[in-house]
């Protein structure tokens, strides 16, 4: 046997190894990033995604959050309220498409960033927000909720990064949610936020308490 046939001999049986072993690792990564129970993308899949699709004016984030979902899971169980999220993560994931990206940030909370070319944004949330709120498939027709939509468009704040967007698009969404009103669009004449920590509310998981300095009440 010839020294080059010796050597690919011991050299292929290595390559396939770590081939074997990169795929591997990028299907570890892969499930690290996916939601277990909706199969939507977590937090860190979701942002790298959502940073990459802002670098176009026409991308909007949006913010959902379930309603009364807390008196859900305790009425009817956890097996209703995890069907409950599930069929949202569907139906949100349906309307984003695959040129956007859908992701569960937490609990029964939703982010979503796409493109609104045409800009037809508003009358297309519409519709979502009614979808959102249909009945589940296989539940009972009591398992039920709406869903609350704030959102915003990046080229009305150029410069502000994601979890500026996102910050605007939730205090939207809370607008939303305390006016019972479909879904509340982030105006650009909006200048100053709520003072938060880490992009959230305060009163929101994750936000500074009342109370604490730079916080407006």
């Amino acid at each position: 046997m010839s020294t080059l046939a010796s050597t690919s001999a011991a050299v292929l049986p290595l390559a396939a190894g770590w081939s074997v072993h990169g795929w591997w690792l990028r299907g570890r990564l892969h499930r690290a990033r996916r939601d277990p129970l909706t199969g939507l993308v977590t937090r860190d899949g979701f942002t790298h995604r959502a940073r990459k699709l802002l670098k176009d004016p026409a991308a909007i984030v949006v913010l959902a959050d379930v309603d009364h979902f807390k008196q859900i899971n305790d009425r009817h169980g956890h097996a209703a309220g995890d069907a409950l999220l599930k069929a949202v993560a569907d139906r949100l994931a349906h309307y984003v498409g695959r040129d956007g990206v859908a992701g569960r940030l937490g609990g029964d909370e939703f982010a979503a960033v796409l493109r609104d070319r045409d800009g037809t944004a508003a009358d297309l949330l519409a519709v979502l927000h009614s979808m959102l709120a249909r009945p589940v498939n296989h539940l009972d027709a009591a398992v039920r909720t709406t869903v609350s939509l704030g959102w915003v468009r990046a080229g009305d704040f150029p410069g502000e990064d994601l979890p500026a967007l996102l910050r605007r698009a939730d205090e939207s969404m809370y607008a939303a949610k305390q006016q019972r009103t479909g879904p509340r669009r982030a105006g650009a004449g909006v200048g100053r936020l709520f003072a938060t920590l880490a992009g959230r509310r305060a009163g929101r998981r994750g936000a500074r308490t009342k109370g604490t300095p730079g916080v407006v009440a």
